[in-house]
């Protein structure tokens, strides 16, 4: 990705957007997201593209930062995440 790190900030959380999406979810179900980052200096811009995405949020997810040495692809930012998706319909017992 040649946009540098807001975009491709932005291209990760537009990617778990999607998936979120594709599984019923929003972006508000996110519980915690684990941010690997190639670079500590990199982290002003990261966190404020990622404020900015995840804005409309009334209680945004958990967060850690994890530095790495390198990504594959050459990429500077991996972010994981972990949603609840409370699915109506369904019973336990």
């Amino acid at each position: 990705m040649s946009g540098g790190i807001c975009e491709e900030t932005r291209q990760a959380l537009s990617n778990v957007k999607a998936i979120l999406e594709s599984a019923g979810g929003k972006l508000s179900d996110l519980a915690q997201c684990t941010i690997y980052i190639t670079d500590i200096e990199l982290w002003v811009d990261v966190n404020q593209t990622y404020a900015s995405f995840l804005s409309g949020i009334a209680v945004p997810p958990a967060r850690t930062v994890v530095p790495v040495k390198q990504l594959h692809f050459g990429a500077m930012i991996e972010i994981q995440a972990i949603a609840y998706l409370a699915h109506t319909g369904c019973t336990m017992g």
